[in-house]
């Protein structure tokens, strides 16, 4: 588990995150042609990230950067919303009915798989980020070497989605725009990370962890 607590530690990683955010670009990489990174955060602090990330954002905007804020929990309930209301309607039916059963999980194991099979993959929600990121970028102008993109909300995607497999999917389709995915979860060993802080640590991750 992580011991980083906010203030001191939270506020270090956006500290070291600013930093590197510089004059002549993003040094947020560790890996050639992986523009990534995360800042994890605890979930109970959701709302102090949030002040941290829009200070930081107007830092950037003052010093010439373009932000760009991808709301993935508003990415979600667009598809969910683009689904027939008839089915949306039988997949709540089914969870409740479900939940009644022996096992009282059942239902929203059933409603996991239902709405993991509409965002996974490469034509899941990956296709809608990387649609926003290049949205971004046209309407900034400023090319992908002053653009940021934060991933945020990231919370609306459990236990439906690992984000590790959200950001494999990215892998060269953002115009290597860095972006900065704000991760709710905990820190263990070896950088392994706990999304929410309730599933198993997860080592799939190739992008460098701000802590």
């Amino acid at each position: 588990m992580s011991t980083f607590q906010y203030p001191q530690a939270f506020r270090s990683a956006v500290h070291s995150l600013r930093q590197d955010l510089a004059e002549d670009g993003a040094h947020i990489s560790v890996v050639r042609n992986y523009n990534f990174a995360i800042l994890p955060y605890p979930p109970e602090e959701e709302f102090k990230l949030r002040q941290e990330i829009d200070r930081l954002g107007r830092e950037l905007v003052d010093r010439g950067w373009a932000i760009g804020a991808i709301q993935l929990h508003k990415l979600l309930l667009a598809r969910l919303e683009s689904l027939e209301p008839d089915f949306i309607q039988s997949m709540i039916d089914r969870e409740k009915r479900l939940s009644k059963a022996a096992d009282p999980w059942r239902g929203l194991r059933a409603l996991k798989e239902k709405v993991a099979n509409l965002i996974e993959g490469e034509t899941g929600l990956a296709q809608d980020v990387i649609r926003e990121v290049r949205r971004y970028l046209e309407e900034s102008g400023r090319g992908p070497e002053r653009t940021v993109i934060f991933l945020q909300r990231a919370g609306a995607l459990y236990p439906f989605l690992r984000t590790s497999g959200l950001l494999k999917h990215l892998t060269g389709r953002t115009e290597n725009a860095p972006v900065i995915l704000l991760y709710p979860g905990t820190v263990g060993a070896d950088n392994a990370l706990s999304f929410m802080g309730v599933l198993p640590p997860d080592h799939d991750y190739r992008c460098r962890i701000y802590r």
